[in-house]
């Protein structure tokens, strides 16, 4: 057996996710208070009418000369119409075509009776975008709205929610532009596994920075939550973690000051990077009442994963996050992640149950379960056995491979054959090494992945020799490549030089700066033991949930 550094040992307790709030779950970092400061108040919307749209597929291309990044359709009637929008890049090519879903929403959660919309879509910063509609054969010509329609927002950037609706004849399309993050902000997606019944941390409204006067003020609350939904937002995937705020914020202002509801639709979102962001206000912890699944929003917890999920699965951490987040969602109101639930319709035009109607649903269901719409797309639709897995085990110790999953680590163990590959299976969780270093031990050698190296195994004799050398804080520092194989020699390189193993005489070779020596064999025992580092969480004074 290969002797290697002990596992680091981590020592979980297990909390009730029925009994205990963590508090950095619900807060979010301390102190952490805007974390780019800006204001979803901030964000221009812009509408342009598409005129002389009759039935059949209409393309047409808008733009403007201020950069947006998101678009949607409005109408006061987008029945059987459907759009998709593409963007300009900079070297004057079209990027791919995003679908605009139509939004599922309550009909009396508006403001003042707002028009429909589609769902805004994420397409990159451009000035240029062309948009496809598709309406019914005998669908009437469009023209433009009245002066006191749509119009009358364009100097203010937004829809005010008095102004008088347009007919049914009339489209517009909204160009959305977030507001600039300073170039300093930092955002930090998780990275390390969470122990059993700690929630993921969740940004809070105000580090987001949703403005409040935004929102109407009467908040609904029902008597605690039943079931779980889960939504994609459609649009491109293609967004960094510092985007993920911008877009949040654009869709709490579409929602608000264009559709004319009272808040951002959804209890929560969660982006490809596991980032968590509080949607709706009144409490995440509370049952309130959200606007993100017509007929089904009464004691429905709704999470929306931020892309488009149709073709493109989504990404191991945001299953495994939206897993997590919904065990302890619905751990707080002692539901069953993989049982069944039955619900009342409320009917309405969005679901094609009928008022009155109770079926039988997962306790962790699709918003196509319900509504007439393909979300969360057909990938998406494809996770929810796993996220309702990882939901019913938020309170049990982690699974290993489970806990790397999404990582460069398990990316690198899963192209080299995973179980079956040289390594074996995983033998630790991932844990931090010198630095910014992180590494994993397995059956028959380790894994490291710094920024600068990114993930190399180490196997055999040269592992154990760069062990007893002091791992990564020795002479020769980490691993910059895997085993190379030549004829006579088996060579790997690392930062400050190479271990080359001899076929013939299986001695290892250490060359730093030219001077080569001749590496003593392995103690009987192993390596010296190395302590990592670690850095532990402090927890902050629980703050008190209103």
């Amino acid at each position: 057996m290969l002797p290697r550094r002990p596992a680091p040992t981590l020592v979980f307790t297990a909390i009730a996710a029925t009994v205990v709030i963590l508090p950095w779950a619900i807060t979010g970092v301390p102190g952490s208070e805007h974390r780019d400061g800006s204001s979803a108040a901030d964000t221009v919307l812009s509408q342009q009418p598409l005129t002389g749209l009759g039935g059949g597929m209409t393309i047409r291309e808008i733009s403007q000369p201020t950069p947006f990044s998101m678009v949607a359709l409005t109408g006061t009637d987008l029945t059987g119409t459907s759009a998709r929008v593409r963007a300009k890049k900079a070297d004057g090519s079209w990027g791919p075509w995003y679908n605009a879903d139509t939004l599922e929403s309550n009909a009396d959660d508006t403001q003042g009776g707002g028009p429909r919309g589609t769902d805004p879509v994420f397409v990159g910063n451009t000035t240029s975008v062309q948009i496809a509609v598709t309406r019914p054969p005998n669908a009437p010509i469009t023209s433009a709205p009245p002066e006191t329609g749509l119009d009358a927002g364009k100097e203010l950037g937004y829809v005010p929610a008095t102004a008088e609706q347009p007919f049914a004849q009339n489209i517009s399309a909204v160009l959305i532009t977030p507001p600039k993050a300073p170039v300093d902000s930092q955002w930090n997606p998780p990275t390390a596994a969470l122990g059993p019944g700690q929630p993921p941390n969740i940004i809070s409204r105000s580090q987001w920075g949703a403005d409040e006067h935004m929102r109407c003020g009467n908040t609904v609350y029902g008597p605690g939550i039943r079931a779980a939904v889960v939504h994609h937002t459609a649009g491109s995937n293609d967004y960094a973690p510092e985007d993920s705020a911008a877009i949040v914020r654009s869709i709490y202002a579409y929602h608000t000051r264009t559709l004319g509801w009272c808040d951002i639709a959804y209890n929560a979102l969660v982006d490809k990077y596991g980032q968590v962001f509080e949607g709706r206000a009144g409490g995440i912890t509370k049952d309130v009442l959200g606007s993100h699944t017509g007929g089904f929003n009464r004691d429905v917890w709704g999470v929306s994963m931020i892309g488009d999920f149709e073709d493109v699965p989504p990404t191991d951490i945001l299953i495994r996050t939206v897993g997590r987040l919904l065990g302890w969602r619905l751990g707080l109101d002692r539901v069953n992640p993989l049982g069944t639930v039955t619900l009342t319709s409320a009917g309405s035009e969005y679901t094609f149950f009928p008022a009155g109607a109770t079926p039988t649903l997962p306790t962790i269901f699709a918003h196509r379960d319900v509504g007439n719409t393909a979300c969360p797309g057909n990938a998406g639709y494809a996770a929810l056995g796993q996220i309702r897995d990882i939901a019913a085990r938020f309170n049990r110790p982690p699974d290993l491979i489970e806990s790397l999953r999404g990582g460069a680590i398990f990316a690198k163990w899963e192209a080299m054959g995973g179980k079956d590959g040289p390594l074996g299976m995983p033998t630790s969780p991932e844990a931090s090494a010198d630095g910014d270093a992180r590494y994993v031990t397995f059956e028959h050698g380790a894994i490291y992945w710094s920024p600068n190296t990114e993930a190399q195994p180490l196997t055999g004799a040269i592992y154990e020799a760069w062990a007893s050398l002091g791992y990564e804080r020795g002479a020769l520092g980490l691993p910059t490549s895997g085993e190379i194989q030549e004829p006579e020699w088996i060579v790997q390189n690392f930062q400050h030089g190479t271990l080359n193993f001899d076929r013939q005489t299986h001695n290892v070779l250490r060359v730093v700066d030219a001077l080569t020596l001749v590496m003593p064999p392995p103690p009987a025992d192993g390596p010296p033991v190395q302590l990592e580092r670690f850095t532990r969480a402090t927890n902050p004074a629980p703050e008190p949930v209103s």
